[in-house]
């Protein structure tokens, strides 16, 4: 908060969000002199676009546009191509794109005109409704005015091919995104009611989309590089991906049918899972929304933490310089109040997953534990909410602050990497990436254990610490049984993941495919196949933290009760049958007759509630 309120003091977001001129006037309002500037201080209330001399061949020194930027009252909608053109549009709009103390008649007679006018020709552009800019439409303008704009200086040549394919292809991005978004949902619809026949076909679709998508990657792979036509740098670079795409979907498809042909004996256990996962959210449906609501609060998150990012970067004064114009320095200390926004956009996202996280295990737990198993009680969700605001908002930060400590190094590493990537020391590379591999596993590791420290703390009503080392406790004792049922079905979700992206890739390359020489395509597809990914997991996480909150709660109701009349168990009997068939078929024919959880030596076999 204290960043938000020095940004919003300090910043200048009016000058961010209606943009300025490089002679320190603020287009849309008036303005106030700066000593030294002669063109400063003007009336701007008719003039609300910023319009830069240069669009097309933006450079950036020392962090700043070199071109002259001017405030104008419209953006040219067609191509000018001489000066009198220019001259003509400014009659006509009553727009000039030229400096301000040049007269519009002087146009075609002044012989610096060429010095305080555009560069020729001048591409039609759009105001962007937003910023307040003129934007070129031409793609290739576009995306060096892009790139300039976010400060993507490195390797410059490939990133403006890379944005102009994504200009170019962005309704067929936007709709590859839909369908993917339609695909999760319709996914998430057939698990809640899933049945034997329904694995099958799901297996059978994430085969045949695994060979579809591996063998058009080939396919494609090997007309182009056929095609005796492919001399552009894109169409070049299109070949490069397409094999590294087609080797890697290629190991995939085989790994992939190899854990399918080893967990084909494990089909019906899991059909039996995914029953009573499913039986659980037909007791909460507005579980199956958590997903949705979280993916908007996370989105309104980021957008007010760009817009604080961004108001600190215009924290600033206004310095006039030897030429007439007007440049914002800094103030000092900015730069480590970024760093400290940066950790605060890893905590603060960690911090609503982990909400969502508890939301879903509270309300698991509230229907596990409730003894009458036909009257579910009355909104759970809404319930588990409430206890989290009200109670337990501590153990969720204490999660996500963990998480993000292990976060942070690996940023850390990664931005190290890159900035030694162009050395030749094999060694350092290997040394790196080990890092890396190592703070990501222990960052899963972590985040495994903190939804059972959730689910713990949900149970118990204890806090972070205590319900941590209670979950660590009962995995302990009890993580090859509980591994074993839950693996098979996280298998088949990620199985689910993975149809979503196989048939929204096979879409995106049948779209993509059609505009080869005009853009860097397959960088696009990639972006996509992420966002599916993203959206697919989002979705399908409601089963595997339901079905993880489900066996914790589970293996505490074991310890706790002993099945007597006392202390009956709170397990329902459709459950209790899966965890004994599952664990008598994984102990092996020798072990077919015990009793699963059962740690009492008296014999007592498990009573469920009915």
């Amino acid at each position: 908060m204290f960043i938000t309120g020095y940004a919003v003091m300090a910043g200048a977001a009016e000058r961010l969000v209606l943009g300025y001129d490089s002679f320190g006037n603020i287009c849309g309002r008036k303005n106030t002199p700066v000593k030294g500037a002669p063109l400063s201080g003007q009336d701007m209330s008719n003039k609300k676009y910023v319009f830069f001399l240069n669009s097309c061949s933006l450079e950036l020194q020392s962090l700043k546009i070199s071109s002259v930027s001017l405030c104008v009252s419209s953006c040219p909608q067609e191509q000018l191509n001489s000066l009198e053109d220019l001259q003509s549009f400014a009659r006509n709009n009553g727009s000039c794109l030229c400096i301000y103390n040049l007269n519009v008649s002087s146009y075609t007679l002044n012989p610096k005109a060429a010095e305080l006018c555009p560069t020729l020709p001048v591409p039609p552009s759009k105001s962007f409704p937003l910023l307040n800019r003129c934007v070129p439409q031409n793609p290739e303008c576009y995306s060096k005015y892009a790139s300039v704009l976010i400060s993507m200086v490195n390797e410059m040549d490939v990133f403006h091919r890379i944005l102009s394919g994504i200009l170019a292809g962005r309704d067929t991005v936007i709709g590859l995104s839909v369908l993917a978004l339609a695909f999760s949902f319709i996914l998430v619809l057939a698990f809640r009611f899933i049945r034997t026949l329904l694995v099958h076909t799901l297996i059978a679709l994430v085969v045949f989309g695994l060979l579809l998508v591996s063998g058009v990657l080939w396919w494609l792979y090997y007309d182009y590089r056929n095609d005796p036509s492919t001399e552009l740098e894109t169409q070049k670079e299109n070949v490069k991906f397409l094999l590294g795409y087609a080797i890697f979907s290629t190991i995939v498809t085989v790994a992939l049918l190899s854990l399918m042909l080893v967990l084909r004996k494990r089909l019906q256990f899991t059909v039996q899972l995914f029953r009573i996962v499913g039986k659980i959210i037909g007791r909460i449906p507005f579980l199956l929304f958590q997903p949705l609501w979280t993916f908007l609060i996370l989105i309104a998150f980021w957008v007010f933490w760009v817009a604080v990012l961004l108001s600190l970067g215009t924290a600033g004064t206004a310095q006039a310089t030897s030429g007439g114009q007007v440049e914002y320095r800094a103030l000092s200390g900015i730069c480590y109040m970024a760093w400290y926004h940066f950790v605060g956009l890893i905590w603060t996202s960690e911090f609503i997953l982990a909400c969502q996280q508890m939301t879903i295990a509270g309300a698991v737990v509230t229907c596990y534990f409730n003894r009458n198993k036909n009257s579910p009680p009355p909104h759970p969700v809404l319930s588990s909410i409430s206890v989290l605001f009200c109670y337990h908002l501590g153990t969720a930060v204490k999660g996500s602050f963990l998480i993000t400590i292990l976060r942070i190094p690996r940023i850390v590493l990664l931005y190290l990497y890159n900035i030694l990537k162009q050395k030749e020391s094999a060694c350092a590379k290997c040394l790196f990436k080990c890092c890396f591999c190592w703070v990501w596993c222990q960052e899963s590791c972590l985040r495994y254990f903190n939804q059972h420290a959730y689910t713990t703390t949900a149970i118990n009503g204890t806090n972070f610490c205590t319900s941590a080392k209670d979950a660590v406790c009962i995995l302990a004792k009890n993580s090859a049984k509980l591994a074993s049922i839950s693996c098979f079905g996280d298998f088949i979700l990620f199985l689910g993941k993975v149809f979503v992206v196989c048939f929204t890739v096979f879409g995106g390359l049948m779209a993509f495919n059609y505009h080869r020489e005009l853009q860097a395509w397959v960088v696009p597809l990639l972006l996509v196949g992420f966002f599916a990914y993203l959206m697919s997991h989002s979705f399908l996480s409601v089963f595997e933290v339901t079905a993880d909150a489900m066996f914790l709660c589970f293996a505490i109701d074991m310890e706790t009760n002993d099945g007597s009349a006392e202390k009956p168990y709170f397990v329902d009997q459709e459950l209790l049958t899966f965890v004994s068939q599952s664990n008598k078929l994984t102990e092996g024919q020798k072990h077919r007759s015990a009793r699963p959880f059962q740690d009492n030596g008296d014999g007592t076999e498990l009573q469920p509630m009915v």
